[in-house]
């Protein structure tokens, strides 16, 4: 509640860590290879804006084992998957969901897929500023697509700067390295983190570390006016190749430099959405039938700041209990063909759509479009905000919008058409942003990831509420609400 700069939602924080050692156990009990200490129990670290090391891990793959762990119960209890295969439209009927469109992308035909309840854990919209760690799969449409239905998105101007990211190819530099002990030095060879959180150090949340090494480089005191460096050759050879294997490997394979001996060079670089499809505690949107969990999700856990270690721990958590509310949710239904005509008449219009964009003969190219938003969004709407800046990128976003009207692609088949994977992907990370910077432009404080250079202090008086965005076909409307603090008051945030 602290590292969320009082903005989340307090009793979705509380079920998160009260149901969180159920699920470790029961990851643990299919297989999940925990590290353990010496007595045999999981092993945990600190991480940054914990006052304990609260931390369960696998050496520094955590997230890697616990998608194997996930994949082999699919395997075990003989749940159908549909690989390759991307969904383009929510259905939704009188208020009601009624299933999905997706596509095939083999051969590129569409299918409706009837379902009394839908979820969505399609992860955030990480492509759309340029230097992210976010995979190429993480785009906007998860968001998009519900959002073009109706169903709002809640306080999505709070995008986390992971502030460790690897110079060059911005791959993710865990927090675990810190966590071990790792220090944080600019090119004088100072550990600056004293002078900003003496206290915690590298262990502040990511917001705050995120700021205080960008402030660093914009002071002159990064290597190259660029990045700083994250020191671990004092942990010891034992150390690293026990605990941050796949950090050395990856600074091996993608810089040519071994941390044992030599420090990593780092720089902040966009990580994760704190907003999200607008949810209840329950993972429930406006529309029944319909349900989120993960990073595409805004419960809110997580409020303005994310600590590091709780993005798993909330996909494991309220994955869960998604899956549990939707099963309660379809018992005893006996309408099941009820949704056939609006899933008929969505397969339609999503044919009708992806028809228009292949045979469009638009001047506008995708990689365009593409490189302006994503320079865009990191210049004007990263770790640093101010008014004229965040009105400039607003309307080059509006531009873009307009401009996607007029796309044209290279391939019109329909066959294993990646381009038309992205087009698609393309259009929601367009929608997503829109709503990321009029959020951020409105809101004129600074709160946890969402830095106002012109509006420096938390604003509690006119501030300590929700940003829910609508879609509409001009643009998208906000509209505001209330935060829910019944347990604990809202303080300064000091660290």
């Amino acid at each position: 509640i602290k590292g969320s700069d009082f903005l989340a939602d307090q009793k979705a924080s509380m079920l998160l860590t009260a149901e969180a050692p159920k699920r470790i156990r029961e990851l643990e009990h299919w297989g999940c290879p925990f590290d353990r200490t010496e007595e045999g129990k999981i092993a945990q670290r600190p991480f940054g804006g914990a006052g304990f090391p609260r931390t369960c891990y696998a050496a520094d793959k955590t997230g890697h084992v616990i998608l194997h762990v996930l994949y082999e119960q699919l395997v075990k209890h003989e749940i159908k998957t549909y690989n390759e295969w991307m969904v383009t439209k929510l259905v939704v009927e009188d208020g009601i969901c009624r299933g999905v469109i997706a596509m095939e992308l083999l051969t590129g035909k569409l299918h409706p897929i009837m379902a009394e309840a839908v979820i969505f854990t399609t992860g955030g919209s990480g492509r759309s500023y340029g230097v992210t760690t976010n995979a190429r799969t993480s785009t906007g449409l998860g968001m998009a697509i519900p959002y073009m239905e109706g169903i709002p998105l809640k306080d999505m101007e709070f995008v986390q700067f992971h502030p460790t990211t690897l110079v060059g190819s911005n791959i993710l530099m865990t927090e675990g390295c810190r966590g071990e002990g790792g220090y944080l030095k600019n090119k004088l060879g100072e550990r600056f983190m004293q002078k900003y959180a003496p206290d915690f150090m590298e262990l502040a949340p990511r917001d705050i570390v995120s700021r205080c090494i960008t402030t660093e480089i914009l002071e002159g005191r990064g290597f190259d006016n660029s990045y700083v460096h994250l020191d671990l050759t004092h942990l010891g050879a034992h150390k690293i190749i026990t605990r941050l294997p796949g950090i050395r490997e990856i600074c091996i394979n993608f810089k040519g430099i071994d941390p044992i001996t030599q420090p990593i060079p780092i720089q902040p670089g966009m990580h994760y959405f704190m907003g999200g499809i607008d949810c209840n505690i329950d993972c429930a949107t406006d529309v029944p039938g319909f349900y989120a969990a993960g990073e595409c999700a805004c419960v809110s856990v997580h409020g303005a700041n994310r600590l590091g270690g709780n993005s798993l721990l909330e996909t494991v958590v309220f994955g869960a209990i998604a899956g549990e509310k939707a099963v309660k949710y379809i018992e005893g239904k006996k309408d099941a063909r009820k949704g056939e005509k609006a899933l008929n008449s969505a397969l339609e219009q999503q044919e009708s759509k992806i028809n228009n964009l292949l045979n469009n003969q638009g001047k506008e190219k995708m990689p365009d479009i593409t490189k302006e938003m994503s320079e865009t969004m990191l210049k004007k709407v990263g770790v640093f905000r101010k008014k004229d800046e965040l009105k400039a990128a607003l309307d080059k976003i509006k531009e873009l919008i307009q401009r996607y009207k007029n796309l044209g692609l290279l391939n019109k088949n329909r066959k294993c058409n990646q381009e038309l994977m992205w087009a698609l992907e393309l259009e929601g990370n367009l929608l997503v942003d829109e709503t990321v910077v009029a959020g951020a432009l409105v809101r004129e404080e600074s709160r946890g990831s969402h830095s106002r250079t012109d509006f420096p202090k938390r604003d509690d008086k006119n501030w300590l509420k929700h940003t829910v965005a609508t879609y509409s076909s001009d643009g998208v409307k906000l509209s505001y609400k209330e935060v829910d603090t019944s347990i604990y008051e809202p303080v300064e945030r000091k660290y």
